[in-house]
């Protein structure tokens, strides 16, 4: 648990709310402050506003099954399709970019003002891949996002019958220490790679650095940032992580300035340079927003217009793919936000879950109707918490950071992987604290938490941890003749995992 300094209210305290403000969004019941909820609004911004442009790299890029990209351009100048058209993806990232940080910032002020719960909401990676590289070779742009808009009514409606709630309530509280202990590890690896201190290995999976050793500029300014982080928090200084991102920032827009290092190069090229965003103001521009409402809701469920029961199956398999992935995401970035804030209640669950889930799940289809894929949880939001945010004025200050990022999307550029991912490996320091809450003595608990906390950053997805710690869960309750003590919906969980990990298999199956 975050230890942060100590607050103007203790919890045995019953002082009033100082105004309407603080009644609504619960600040001095949870033992916060607005200043407190700024800082962390907007340390959440910064941990997760490369979204803005990697989502771009991703969706933008990739072609439909005509070869168009999601502007409607043809991705290629020749009828071989071998002369990509420079021009025509540039500005299908620009409109990717701009609709991205629209879409994360009306969602996440709703999650705010609804939720009230620190949470940022954006395009989720792995589900952006899902929609690029799996739906939109199969059918047009506007209908893989309709499939999107799907998945997140399907998910509202889970919401509003109960059924994921009580997928909440049914999991064991240890199982859900072990999520957030692995979301910890997963963040804490998602913020070495991306800074590149851990790559891709010669010979091994990975590797320290380039070759194994540690170069490069870039490298440097983590260092230094990382470094600056915990000296502040050692200090007990307010504002650690953020003072520490913009310090870091400002480093690097230095370095590039003097050094011209310039970005890293897919196949190798320039491996000591930036890994994603280049620290340097580039020319401001006004947003293209005319992917929004760009949407087929019906057209992907048929081949030619006419209905074939294999390619409808193949669907029925991805959509439940990209459902699962997103329903279980999120369980486990609540838990892990819930619990780094020490606010959940005494069944594990936070304030206002039922509107909590419905504002993911909501953002699910406004993913789909601004054509940047499913928006869901973002597990970096548990950096604005270890920085002191507890309710939901820090994710209105996150998604305001947003809605200025459609218009300021240089200023945010500016913010190199390398610079932000200092916080993520220091949260996940943060939330590993909570091993010790687990059992290890008893298989029946360690197992599975084990399985959950290794799997989550070996295999780079949140989904796949949760889903192994259910699966040995229930197993060895079985083993042990200890049917009756599993609830029921673990044993429905449990299939639609089994499900989720065959879907390879029944993807051939059907001929997809």
């Amino acid at each position: 648990m975050v230890t942060n300094p100590p607050s103007a209210v203790q919890p045995n305290e019953t002082a009033p709310p100082a105004s309407g403000l603080d009644r609504f969004f619960e600040i001095t019941k949870r033992r916060s402050t607005v200043g407190r909820e700024v800082r962390g609004g907007l340390v959440t911004f910064f941990a997760m506003a490369y979204i803005i442009a990697l989502n771009p790299l991703i969706i933008g890029t990739a072609a439909d099954k005509n070869f168009n990209l999601i502007s409607g351009a043809p991705k290629f100048l020749d009828a071989a399709h071998t002369q990509v058209d420079g021009a025509a993806v540039g500005a299908s990232i620009a409109m990717v970019a701009a609709a991205t940080a629209l879409i994360a910032g009306i969602m996440t002020i709703l999650m705010g003002v609804v939720g009230r719960f620190p949470l940022g909401i954006a395009s989720g990676l792995g589900l952006n891949a899902l929609v690029a590289f799996t739906l939109a070779p199969m059918m047009t742009w506007p209908q893989a996002m309709g499939l999107v808009v799907w998945e997140g009514v399907i998910i509202a409606v889970l919401v509003l019958t109960g059924f994921r709630t009580a997928v909440f309530k049914a999991v064991p509280k240890p199982l859900r220490t072990a999520i957030s202990v692995g979301i910890g590890l997963f963040i804490a690896f998602v913020g070495l790679v991306n800074a590149g201190i851990v790559r891709p290995g010669s010979g091994t999976p990975v590797q320290l650095g380039i070759n194994g050793s540690l170069l490069g500029w870039p490298i440097l300014v983590f260092f230094i940032g990382i470094l600056i982080l915990i000296t502040l928090h050692v200090l007990k200084v307010k504002g650690a992580m953020l003072i520490s991102i913009l310090s870091a920032t400002v480093i690097a827009v230095i370095v590039e300035a003097v050094t011209h290092i310039g970005p890293q190069i897919p196949g190798g090229e320039n491996a000591a340079g930036w890994s994603l965003n280049t620290p340097a103001l580039g020319a401001f521009s006004l947003p293209d927003l005319g992917l929004l409402g760009r949407v087929d809701m019906f057209g992907a469920f048929l081949v030619d217009g006419k209905f074939a029961i294999g390619h409808f199956l193949a669907l029925v398999v991805l959509v439940f793919s990209l459902l699962l992935a997103d329903f279980f995401d999120t369980m486990g970035t609540i838990v892990a936000v819930g619990s780094e804030g020490d606010l959940l209640d005494e069944d594990g669950l936070p304030p206002h879950t039922t509107e909590i889930l419905l504002v993911d799940s909501l953002g699910a289809a406004a993913g789909g109707l601004g054509s940047v894929s499913s928006t869901t949880a973002y597990v970096e939001s548990t950096a604005g918490v270890g920085e002191g945010a507890r309710t939901g004025l820090a994710s209105v200050i996150t998604g305001a950071a947003f809605l200025l990022a459609v218009f300021l999307a240089p200023l945010v550029n500016m913010v190199p992987f390398e610079a932000a991912s200092p916080v993520l490996v220091f949260v996940g320091f943060l939330m590993i604290s909570q091993v010790v809450d687990v059992d290890w003595n008893k298989p029946e608990i360690g197992i599975p938490a084990f399985l959950t906390i290794i799997l989550m950053p070996f295999t780079y997805s949140i989904t796949v941890g949760i889903g192994a710690g259910f699966l040995a869960y229930v197993f060895i309750r079985l083993i042990k003749g200890e049917a009756r003590s599993i609830h029921p919906l673990m044993y429905v969980v449990a299939g639609l995992f089994v499900v989720y990990f065959l879907q390879g298999a029944l993807l051939q199956l059907v001929g997809a």
